[in-house]
């Protein structure tokens, strides 16, 4: 992987370099871990003029099965010392001989901002904006595989859920459960805080679970993720508690899943990022459920639960091959609860068998 991680720096240094920045210092922890091999906490990444290093603070006993590149030197400050690894770096970077430094703006506080240029008084600061982040959105074979593996850690959990007794537990519970068995699978743990919403809770977005009791007749819905490797994945389904779903819930069901096949089918390479959304949104509003609609419909996912490109009505860009997004539209009825369907899948051209679906637990109507 050293190599990986040596070319992923030099794409970034020569960005850097068409900007007029001799240096950079990336200091947020995904984009650290995406050009490092690992971020130990607080640690930054100093792109210097004549040599590249990871800046840590004072080394603390916390065991990582993350290693970071062995082709990068690692610098830690003494204990006694203290101090910000930023404002370390941005020493290292005058000592180097730069004379502009582009830094992370949207992660540092104006405090540390304004730390690095008292301490390296003969450095031009410069923005980098989302430069790190936009390396990120197309993603390698391994990165993807590690997602993957992450999808199934998931699916698995939530299969083995839905095999138990659920009536009568509180949705906390069960999300507490489900975490459980993600770390029991091998995942690094859970990829976001799980979401178990019942009765008239479910279909809500970003629900946190309550202590409220799954019924006889409820809609059942959950949103996990697995992290694997530092990587993460999404997955949702919608479930009816009891011996056969009313015909309410059967037609909202079915207008959903349609929603939700509808982006997935147009996860093509090239396609408009807001026509996906656009496809999956006119499902649900051609039935009238117009009115409290999520912002979007989806978004990309990797080292972080939300990255870019996200699946809305605004959304600028493209889609690229190899990009892995969510589909995830839902309608929520107030006072009766609701649906959301939850993908996570990874774009591909049709020659190649189209869009990859990572997260496979069915999405059939399940009562249970």
């Amino acid at each position: 992987m050293s190599e990986v991680y040596a070319a992923r720096r030099t794409r970034l240094r020569e960005y850097c370099n068409a900007g007029g920045s001799a240096a950079a210092l990336v200091s947020r922890p995904a984009n650290v871990r995406y050009l490092a091999g690992a971020a130990p906490h607080g640690a930054v990444l100093l792109l210097g003029k004549t040599e590249d290093l990871l800046v840590c603070g004072p080394s603390v006993d916390r065991p990582s099965q993350e290693r970071p590149d062995e082709a990068l030197r690692v610098q830690t400050l003494p204990g006694a010392a203290g101090g910000d690894p930023a404002v370390a770096a941005a020493d290292l970077a005058q000592g180097q001989g730069a004379d502009s430094l582009a830094v992370e703006e949207h992660h540092l506080t104006v405090a540390r901002h304004r730390a690095l240029g008292s301490v390296a008084p003969r450095l031009r600061l410069a923005g980098l904006g989302g430069a790190v982040e936009q390396l990120r959105v197309v993603k390698d074979e391994e990165e993807i595989s590690s997602m993957r593996i992450g999808a199934e850690i998931a699916d698995q959990a939530l299969g083995e859920l839905l095999e138990s007794i659920l009536v009568g537990r509180t949705e906390r519970h069960l999300a507490l459960e489900l975490e459980r068995r993600l770390v029991d699978h091998g995942a690094d743990g859970p990829a976001f805080p799980t979401s178990v919403a019942t009765g008239p809770n479910a279909g809500r977005p970003g629900h946190r679970p309550t202590d409220r009791r799954v019924e006889e007749g409820d809609f059942l819905s959950v949103c996990l993720g697995a992290t694997y490797r530092g990587y993460r994945c999404e997955i949702g389904r919608t479930f009816v508690i009891g011996t056969a779903p009313a015909d309410w819930q059967i037609e909202l069901y079915d207008l959903v899943f349609a929603a939700q096949r509808a982006g997935r089918e147009s996860l093509v390479p090239g396609a408009a990022c807001r026509d996906v959304d656009r496809a999956a949104r006119q499902v649900l509003d051609s039935a009238g459920y117009t009115e409290g609609l999520t912002a979007l419909t989806g978004h990309g996912v990797g080292l972080e639960i939300d990255e870019d490109p996200q699946l809305s009505p605004a959304a600028m860009g493209k889609l690229d091959a190899c990009v892995p997004v969510t589909v995830e539209p839902g309608v929520h009825l107030p006072g009766r609860g609701g649906v959301r369907i939850d993908d996570t899948l990874v774009v591909r051209p049709e020659a190649d068998g189209g869009p990859e679906l990572l997260t496979i637990t069915t999405k059939e109507l399940l009562a249970l």
